[in-house]
């Protein structure tokens, strides 16, 4: 089995628990007005490789996931634009004993059902908690990323759900207690996140000759963003607090 990613990060600290691998899988339908990886947006871009021979490079890292608690975190692009490549890829790393994460927004295609099977957490990217917003957003509807999130709650996998803060777009008090309320009834989330919006990838789109749409927005103020999550977990719980603070 074949697919196609854009790269590998030999020691990840914040996708996912413990010292991580982190592979970028190439393909995404999303076109996120902050992303910062538009180079992995195009299924035919990347490297070619088996799924055998990327858990090969994977495996070498075991001691130090033993060590800390950590694994494999697929992202991308959107790992499950490639479902058949990353259940064999999940697969085998199940056999060598590997933690899985998935890093994703939820919005492939196909049967999720054997893919959550063999995965151990679901980093879930909440773009946006209203269908208008999330079109202006990401350029698509919610209604997939939805049927995901219901998929993860079904097969209880464990989640920790991401939401990235944009100034004036999702930074109000008003639209975080609302995502609180979102998440209420959520079930299997064990760690809340929200992450303050940056630039770090706008060259990429110099470099490709791609109009950055929030050109002139500055990066969140990481002040503001703390009060945020303090308005969050107020509206959360406590338990949620001690859960995402461990």
């Amino acid at each position: 089995m074949k697919g196609r990613i854009h790269s590998m990060e030999s020691m990840g600290l914040v996708d996912g628990p413990g010292i991580r691998v982190v592979v970028f899988l190439q393909g995404c339908k999303l076109r996120c007005l902050y992303c910062h990886n538009p180079d992995t947006w195009l299924m035919g871009g990347g490297e070619l490789i088996e799924a055998a021979d990327l858990v090969k490079k994977i495996r070498r890292f075991k001691p130090y996931f033993e060590k800390s608690g950590g694994g494999v975190t697929f992202s991308g692009g959107e790992p499950l634009m490639q479902p058949e490549f990353l259940l064999e890829c999940l697969k085998l790393c199940r056999q060598e004993g590997i933690h899985t994460v998935i890093d994703t927004a939820g919005y492939g295609f196909g049967e999720y059902a054997e893919i959550l099977e063999n995965t151990d957490l679901v980093l879930f990217d909440m773009k946006h908690i209203d269908p208008e917003n999330y079109m202006l957003l990401t350029g698509r509807t919610g209604s997939t990323s939805l049927r995901f999130l219901e998929a993860v709650q079904k097969a209880g996998v464990k989640m920790w759900i991401r939401h990235v803060v944009v100034p004036g777009i999702t930074d109000g008090e008003d639209h975080i207690r609302r995502l609180a309320d979102k998440l209420k009834p959520v079930k299997g989330v064990i760690k809340v996140e929200l992450l303050p919006y940056h630039t770090l990838g706008q060259n990429k789109y110099e470099e490709m000759h791609i109009k950055y749409k929030l050109d002139g927005v500055e990066p969140m103020d990481k002040e503001k963003c703390s009060r945020l999550t303090e308005i969050l977990f107020e509206e959360l719980g406590e338990d949620y607090y001690l859960r995402s603070n461990r």
